[in-house]
């Protein structure tokens, strides 16, 4: 990552992301690969340049039409909850958004396939990671609730919205000690969950509170 912009000056600076990557750490994230990874992915990239400044603010900030980027510390920890348990082949992200969650899983699994319903988020995503050098994510714009059968099955499955319940598609993609990382719940009742399919039953551990924008069914 040559372009200057990447880099960051002010309050987009190294020293800047370091002081983020110490308040995760004191939050309890303890995986060095995502640490490094939210140290050395730009995050003002994804954002509005009028946000830039606030970028490296453990916050979620607007990205448009509704939806937000999330806040460091829960990229952060759905990053670790997914690769706990072992390396990480083929992933299915349910929500690209402005692709900053994406930019983050790239440098630590094999190979992302990545839905986003909403088609003016999913081009810029798109744009944001060519200009990143990122070559080992697949995009569609489709129906998340209902996955990417075709590449199926998956040994992750991370989703960044939440439905009222589990939807059975994205289950019946797991592969087998397969994990699906997602908040599960309606407004101010969203807990994140980790699923792990064991051959014929799916175990549940719950990983804490959280909010999240409803996953929505269908295209825009």
């Amino acid at each position: 990552m040559t372009d200057p912009r990447f880099a960051g000056i002010g309050m987009t600076s190294a020293r800047t992301r370091d002081r983020l990557v110490q308040r995760l750490r004191e939050q309890g994230i303890r995986s060095a690969e995502v640490l490094e990874r939210i140290r050395t992915v730009p995050r003002h990239i994804f954002v509005d340049e009028a946000l830039a400044s606030r970028a490296y603010e453990d916050t979620a900030l607007p990205i448009g039409f509704g939806q937000t980027i999330s806040q460091p510390y829960i990229v952060a920890r759905m990053s670790e909850a997914l690769l706990a348990g072992g390396p990480l082949h083929n992933v299915l992200e349910v929500g690209t958004g402005c692709g900053y969650q994406t930019a983050v899983l790239a440098g630590l699994v094999g190979r992302i396939n990545s839905i986003e319903r909403i088609e003016p988020l999913l081009a810029r995503a798109k744009a944001r990671l060519k200009e990143l050098g990122v070559r080992n994510v697949r995009f569609r714009h489709g129906d998340g609730i209902e996955g990417w059968k075709s590449n199926a099955p998956y040994d992750g499955i991370l989703v960044a919205a939440a439905p009222l319940a589990v939807p059975e598609a994205l289950l019946a993609q797991l592969a087998d000690n397969g994990r699906l990382i997602m908040p599960v719940g309606g407004e101010g009742g969203q807990e994140l969950m980790r699923y792990t399919r064991r051959e014929d039953r799916i175990e549940k551990m719950p990983l804490g509170s959280v909010s999240f924008v409803p996953l929505q069914p269908g295209v825009a």
